[in-house]
């Protein structure tokens, strides 16, 4: 059986070793991809550290892939070798499910997520299904591509669910992985973009990516500073930090939305009394289907919106998670192959 290069992880919490593994064929439905880049995700650290049930060992992480079909599964249709695509968060669904008979396919019972479901990206060959697969429009080389399989849908497919119409303000609270992607697209899609983050470190960047205004968290109330602007019609939580989220809330117009994205357990330390009086509603927002990557990239091709990256050899996977693990990663971090 032909071999490939794969990052894989022994046991929980292990290392990120380079190892030489079986290349596995597609089956029905399947298609191989030869992997050209693969984005690093906070959400990888949960894979790493064994954060989701039934994970099985030794384990390759990865779920923001780019690169190109080089062998077709039986029954595959509409894709061919040699066409580039991406596969993000959403690794596949069912069809047969209820979520999936009623076309909500991201909420699939039988859903995959590359490195949970099937070996991930941190690799030079991934065998997925088909219908994981998004087409990569020309204007994208596959570094640009990746992340937006899971960084990008998530931010773009939540802001275009909301209920916020052009002109209208819009908060980002973090201007990190997803951050910074947010402010991108909140901008490009025409609505007074506000960036929070804590500090004022973060201030020139924010205004680079697109933000009209920026708040330093840790220099008084967010929400006073949000309603001394107006109050925002939406705020976009890409932050994993709960009370961060819960500070912003008071901020919002009447009828708006707290659409968190940013994965924390801790609770929302929120009262009702806060959401009644003015109608307020909080949200939690799933990354994105194959078919919302795809729109993603397009509006990214339309809008000039790109992940702002740094770019390692797969060799170097460990040093790149390693990096992420203690605060040191870029915005975003691409492995290439």
């Amino acid at each position: 059986m032909p071999t490939h290069q794969a990052v894989r992880i022994q046991s929980e919490g292990g290392p990120l070793e380079l190892a030489e593994v079986d290349t596995r064929p597609p089956g029905r439905d399947e298609v191989r991809i030869a992997v050209t880049a693969c984005g690093i995700c906070g959400t990888d650290r949960a894979f790493v550290n064994g954060g989701f049930p039934n994970l099985s060992w030794p384990l390759t992480p990865g779920h923001e892939i780019a690169g190109t079909i080089a062998e077709l599964g039986e029954g595959v249709e509409g894709f061919a070798v040699g066409d580039r695509v991406a596969v993000g968060w959403f690794g596949g669904c069912c069809y047969r499910c209820d979520p999936c008979r009623k076309g909500i396919f991201i909420h699939c019972v039988n859903g995959k997520v590359p490195s949970w479901h099937y070996p991930g990206g941190y690799a030079e060959s991934v065998t997925v299904p088909a219908n994981a697969l998004a087409r990569v429009p020309s204007e994208l080389t596959d570094v640009e591509a990746a992340p937006m399989g899971c960084a990008g849908v998530t931010t773009y497919n939540a802001l275009r669910h909301t209920r916020a119409l052009p002109g209208d303000r819009v908060a980002v609270l973090g201007v990190g992985g997803l951050g910074h992607l947010g402010l991108q697209f909140a901008r490009a899609m025409g609505f007074e973009t506000i960036a929070i983050a804590r500090g004022a470190g973060k201030a020139e960047d924010a205004k680079k990516l697109g933000a009209h205004h920026y708040i330093d968290s840790t220099t008084g109330d967010v929400s006073d500073a949000l309603r001394a602007l107006g109050g925002a019609t939406v705020v976009l939580g890409t932050a994993g930090n709960a009370k961060a989220m819960a500070d912003t809330v008071g901020g919002l117009a009447p009828q708006g939305e707290l659409v968190t994205i940013g994965v924390t357990p801790e609770p929302l330390p929120i009262s009702p009394v806060q959401l009644i009086t003015p109608g307020l509603s909080i949200v939690g927002h799933p990354s994105g289907t194959a078919k919302d990557v795809e729109d993603t990239m397009h509006f990214a091709v339309l809008s000039g919106v790109r992940a702002w990256v740094e770019e390692l050899p797969l060799s170097q996977a460990a040093e790149g998670y390693a990096a992420l693990e203690q605060g040191r990663a870029h915005y975003r971090t691409v492995l290439t192959m």
